[in-house]
């Protein structure tokens, strides 16, 4: 269930079996993006990425369904190397106004990574409970990506 104590907010926390190195890099790497981040139902496809404070990033999805697609995009606000990741998203349908806060925040732990996701100022044209179930989809893909130990060459 969604957290409610503030309006168009989620927040989701996990525990990856993976290094917090590798949940970071997949947070950031276009190729690794498009694989985890679409939630079910849905292609990625990253247009632009520059993964440095002050740059930006903008990407679609694709409901495979119908074909028809939304774009959003970002600006990376704080990047500490395999701990944080704070960036902004909004997305281009004017139907959709205003600009989120993602916060990502990373933590080693005797089981892999602690992760904490804080997504705020979700439009009030998007159920709170929709944007929840994708992140779980996502972080589920998350954990399929970087948890397996996969040895060179394989």
């Amino acid at each position: 269930m969604s957290d409610n104590t503030a309006p168009g907010t989620v927040r989701l926390h996990r525990v990856l079996r993976a290094p917090p190195e590798r949940v970071y890099r997949a947070f950031l790497d276009p190729d690794a993006m498009v694989k985890w981040l679409p939630p079910h139902g849905f292609t990625g496809k990253v247009h632009a990425m520059d993964a440095r404070v002050g740059g930006g990033y903008r990407m679609s999805f694709t409901n495979f369904s119908t074909g028809s697609s939304h774009a959003f995009g970002g600006t990376y606000v704080e990047l500490v190397d395999n701990e944080l990741l704070r960036y902004t998203d909004q997305f281009d349908n004017p139907g959709l106004p205003g600009q989120m806060q993602v916060t990502i925040a990373l933590k080693k732990s005797v089981a892999g990574t602690e992760l904490n996701v804080v997504q705020e100022g979700i439009p009030a044209a998007i159920p709170v409970d929709f944007c929840y179930q994708g992140w779980q989809e996502s972080l589920e893909l998350l954990a399929r990506l970087v948890e397996p130990e996969i040895p060179d060459g394989a």
